[in-house]
């Protein structure tokens, strides 16, 4: 059998596969904040909150209306979204010309309210989602084995990321988005309703959030702390990619969860604390982050 330094090869590929996969929930999850940061200046800590709640939108279609993964995959984010609107809308408009602390402090309290929320109603256990019919099962490469499932989350996290970053930089919307949040006065006497794109950018972004949940929901069991365990590795991808940076943000995400996997393989014992201990050489050698602009 063929070893890549003493570790069989499917061993080897099947780790690298689980590092590109929680890679590609980090991505995800980092250019949901990275949008939200880059555009609106709010660092939301209540990301990993609205992440959980797409988990929990796509359990609850299924239970109580009997939705497939493929409605919830569209409806949940959708939801999301909307409550994100609600709370750019009720609160965090008023925090835009403040320091980032304000917003910080804001999103983490209606984190904790929300989550406890969900504790309260359904417990701290986990619910199971079943995988769609359609993507159960694994597919034979020769050298491994590689579950359909597993694989369709690379793809559709690739597709929505890179998707993301061609319209922010490469399409008029996401011109009008970068101008409405450097000089929103200018902007606006061009005839953009920037008040409405803003609460619009963080709906996306949230909604991006809530999309990684649904994608989520049938490899981890949903429960009310899934995002607690998720987000503070995601913020360190977003300061290690450079705060507001949307490729850099991609990039990272899946560096980092490719990084992660292979430490599982060569040293067990440093593989929870490889992206902080690389986020603080990260932060010396370059303080704006590898892809973020330098003031």
């Amino acid at each position: 059998m063929t070893e890549i330094f003493g570790i069989p090869l499917q061993a080897f590929l099947s780790q690298l596969l689980l590092g590109l996969v929680n890679g590609s929930f980090y991505a995800m999850l980092s250019l949901g904040l990275a949008v939200i940061f880059g555009l609106l200046n709010i660092v939301n800590f209540a990301h990993g909150t609205f992440y959980m709640m797409g988990a929990f939108g796509a359990w609850l279609l299924l239970q109580y209306l009997g939705l497939n993964y493929w409605f919830a995959l569209i409806l949940s984010p959708i939801a999301v979204g909307l409550l994100g609107v609600l709370v750019e809308k009720s609160m965090l408009r008023w925090l835009y010309k403040l320091d980032h602390l304000y917003g910080l402090l804001l999103t983490f309290g209606l984190a904790l309210v929300l989550e406890g929320l969900f504790r309260q109603q359904f417990g701290v256990s986990g619910q199971p989602y079943q995988v769609p019919d359609l993507l159960r099962g694994a597919t034979n490469l020769g050298f491994m084995i590689l579950p359909n499932y597993r694989a369709w989350v690379v793809v559709a996290s690739l597709v929505v990321c890179f998707a993301t970053w061609y319209v922010i930089e490469r399409t008029k919307l996401g011109a009008y988005l970068r101008a409405g949040t450097e000089n929103p006065a200018l902007t606006q006497a061009f005839g953009v309703n920037v008040p409405r794109m803003v609460t619009l950018t963080y709906a996306f972004g949230v909604a991006l959030a809530g999309f990684a949940g649904v994608l989520a929901s049938p490899i981890i069991q949903v429960n009310p702390l899934m995002g607690n365990n998720i987000i503070i590795v995601v913020f360190a991808v977003v300061v290690i990619g450079g705060m507001g940076s949307i490729l850099g943000s991609i990039l990272t995400g899946l560096s980092l969860g490719v990084i992660e996997g292979l430490t599982k393989v060569f040293y067990p014992e440093a593989s929870s604390t490889v992206v902080f201990v690389i986020m603080a050489i990260v932060l010396l050698v370059r303080p704006a982050g590898l892809f973020g602009k330098e003031k």
